[in-house]
């Protein structure tokens, strides 16, 4: 099982730790490559794009992003949460999305 957590400083979004796999057969699981896909997109869009330093450490089926509570990136970091969370709806057994 997929488990993704966002981090919130009050109202504001300011990471995410994802970290499992879909459970699915590897190279064909779309759950894990939606998954992976969203991650990699958003972390890449808030440091590359907009320039934003962020703490990030990656393994396999793990990645932690951690950023400065910015307004810039919560547009971003939203959509990523709102995609994973229409995941876990429509694959409740392979992605499970909580805030801490």
């Amino acid at each position: 099982m997929i488990k993704a957590r966002f981090f919130n400083q009050g109202d504001l979004l300011t990471g995410f730790e994802v970290e499992g796999h879909g459970g699915g057969e590897e190279g064909t699981d779309i759950v894990c490559a939606s998954v992976s896909s969203a991650v990699y997109m958003t972390a890449n869009t808030v440091t590359e794009i907009l320039s934003v330093d962020a703490d990030i450490k990656v393994e396999d089926g793990y990645l932690y992003f951690k950023v400065q509570p910015l307004s810039e990136t919560q547009a971003i970091l939203k959509g990523l949460q709102l995609h994973l969370i229409s995941l876990s709806k429509d694959y409740p057994k392979n992605i499970k999305v909580t805030n801490i």
